[in-house]
């Protein structure tokens, strides 16, 4: 455990600097760095890198790299704007334990602007909160971890370890970012994500498929008045959709046997987040397409779970004349994740307890969360711990989204500590 007179000094530091860490992380906001957009984001990010010191590593990332590593998610877009950064502290006398700080820079869309208070890129301050898309999603975690490093360094101390601090992109829909870091051979004796889920450590996460539902239509006019009423592939496509959204029972009633969620109230959620067909009003559609996002309980094989949305997809269709004779087509793209429980951590996680309850007074609870981060590309592929441990966030992908910064401050100081205490430090 640090020295208190140590702590104190970089704490009050955090405190000294909080001022121009919430002025970086509305330069970040303002930046909209939706899918395909984030390479001004990771211009800002790797100059604030390399204004610190680090050694820079900033490439484009490259599908044929990674496409044959595990935990890798099939691709639907070019890669022609998604770069990585990846700044490298190196101490002049190792002696202590290595670590990587992890964010991603990549924001949902926002939906649109006339819903929220005000525009989403343009941060507002209002009491306690700061709102804008990406505040909470994870930009405050991300400027908090270069603020923490700053802090120690003022305090007068240097951090005795070699620390990866990674600005990653396409955490929102594939994790291919953070296996990109991956796959260029960084590695650490721990991970630290500062996601959003609270200042508490996040205990399990479970895993994500994103999948197409495709289906063809026969195009006739809508009138019906040749003697061919066709057939319309939104409503057949929203036909199927019933029978999609009752896996969600079947595969929450399984986490009673979980020895992690077996206690959370409904750990999967079955989401259809986009519809698309049709091109004419006065036409029968011709082609309709479902885009859903499932959850998967950590130890659950992917494989077993494609199968079974698609016998699922396969027993619906049969059903309906039409759809037996006019199979619809199941086409994966985006998260391709396997679930992920944190194991074999009890070092980093009392390392954790001990700055989280130096800053709340208060003991490190947990959480088991029915969401996904890039931690599991730490555990589950590099046999690395990997934390998640953020501020409070609220409306996260929603309207209005918005992250408290006293959280922001609290957790800033718990990442300095924890910094110090894990790597090491030395006067300099």
């Amino acid at each position: 455990m640090l020295d208190k007179d140590v702590a104190k000094a970089i704490t009050d530091a955090v405190d000294a600097a909080f001022d121009d860490q919430i002025r970086f992380t509305q330069d970040m906001v303002r930046i909209p760095s939706l899918r395909g957009q984030e390479h001004t984001m990771q211009d800002f990010m790797a100059d604030a890198m390399a204004k610190r010191g680090f050694d820079v590593d900033h490439w484009r990332i490259n599908v044929d790299d990674i496409k044959d590593m595990p935990g890798f998610a099939p691709v639907a877009i070019s890669y022609e704007n998604s770069f990585n950064v990846v700044g490298t502290y190196r101490p002049k006398t190792r002696k202590g334990r290595s670590l990587i700080f992890n964010g991603h820079v990549d924001v949902v869309p926002t939906g649109p602007w006339e819903r929220w208070t005000t525009p989403p890129f343009e941060p507002r301050i209002e009491g306690k909160w700061m709102y804008g898309r990406g505040a909470g999603d994870m930009k405050a975690g991300l400027a908090g971890t270069l603020f923490a490093f700053d802090a120690v360094r003022a305090a007068g101390f240097m951090p005795t370890a070699p620390i990866h601090f990674q600005s990653v992109v396409e955490e929102e829909c594939t994790g291919n970012g953070t296996l990109a870091c991956l796959q260029r051979g960084y590695r650490a004796d721990c991970a630290f994500v500062p996601e959003p889920l609270e200042p508490k450590l996040m205990r399990a996460e479970v895993g994500l498929i994103w999948f197409r539902v495709h289906v063809d239509g026969d195009p006739q006019h809508a009138s019906a008045g040749f003697n061919n009423v066709g057939a319309n592939a939104i409503e057949k496509a929203l036909s199927l959709w019933p029978h999609i959204k009752a896996l969600e029972d079947v595969w929450n009633a399984r986490k009673v046997d979980h020895p992690v969620y077996k206690d959370h109230p409904h750990p999967i959620r079955v989401n259809l987040g986009e519809i698309s067909g049709g091109e004419w009003t006065s036409s029968v559609p011709a082609t309709a397409t479902l885009n859903v996002r499932v959850g998967v309980l950590p130890g659950a094989k992917l494989a077993d779970i494609r199968n079974e949305i698609e016998a699922c997809i396969r027993k619906a269709a049969l059903s309906d004349p039409y759809l037996s004779n006019n199979p619809p087509r199941v086409e994966y793209h985006g998260h391709m994740a396997e679930g992920y429980v944190l194991e074999n951590a009890a070092v980093p996680e009392a390392v954790l307890a001990d700055s989280h309850y130096a800053v709340f007074d208060q003991k490190l609870e947990d959480v088991v969360t029915s969401a996904a981060t890039d931690a599991r590309f730490f555990g589950l592929y590099q046999n690395t711990p990997g934390l998640v441990y953020g501020p409070i966030c609220e409306r996260p992908h929603g309207f209005d989204e918005r992250v408290d910064l006293e959280s922001v401050r609290a957790v800033t100081k718990t990442m300095a500590l924890f910094l110090a205490e894990w790597c090491g430090v030395e006067r300099g």
